[in-house]
C-alpha cells in the first residue's frame, strides 16, 4: 500500500490519511482508495471512505466505479456553495475555474474518443 501526502497542509488535511489499495492497473493508474478520517485513541480506523473508480473500459466490464469527472463534478459542487456564500474568495474562485477547466479537458478527451469509434476500450 502506498500513502497520498499531497493534500496535508492544515489540521483537517494532516488528520486525514490516504492510502492507496490496489496495485497499478492498466494505463499505470490505481482504482482503490481508502481515506481514513476518523481514529479511535489506540489508533484504529474510527470512520473511513473508500473511493473506487472505474476498472476495466465499458464495452468489456460493467460500470463498478466512479470516474474522474464524477468526483471532481462532487469538487465543483462544494466550491460553487462556497462561492455563494460567506466563504466566497479569490482562492476559492481560481480553484473553481482550475476544476472546471480539468472537467472540459476530461470531456474534451472523451468526445474525441468517441469520434474515433474507440470510447469505452483499451485502444488509444
Amino acid at each position: 500500500m502506498r500513502e497520498l501526502t499531497s493534500h496535508k497542509v492544515n489540521g483537517l488535511n494532516e488528520a486525514i490519511d490516504i492510502q492507496v489499495e490496489d496495485e497499478r492497473g492498466e494505463g499505470n493508474a490505481n482504482h482503490v482508495y481508502l481515506l481514513v478520517v476518523a481514529r479511535h485513541p489506540d489508533g484504529s480506523c474510527a470512520e473511513a471512505l473508500k473511493v473506487r473508480f472505474q476498472n476495466g473500459p465499458l464495452q468489456e466490464t460493467k460500470p463498478n466505479g466512479i470516474s474522474n469527472e464524477a468526483l471532481l463534478a462532487i469538487v465543483e459542487d462544494r466550491l460553487l456553495g462556497f462561492q455563494s456564500g460567506e466563504f466566497a474568495c479569490r482562492e476559492n474562485a481560481v480553484a473553481l475555474t482550475k476544476i472546471q477547466e480539468a472537467m472540459l479537458w476530461l470531456q474534451k478527451r472523451t468526445r474525441d474518443r468517441l469520434a474515433r469509434g474507440v470510447e469505452g476500450t483499451m485502444e488509444k
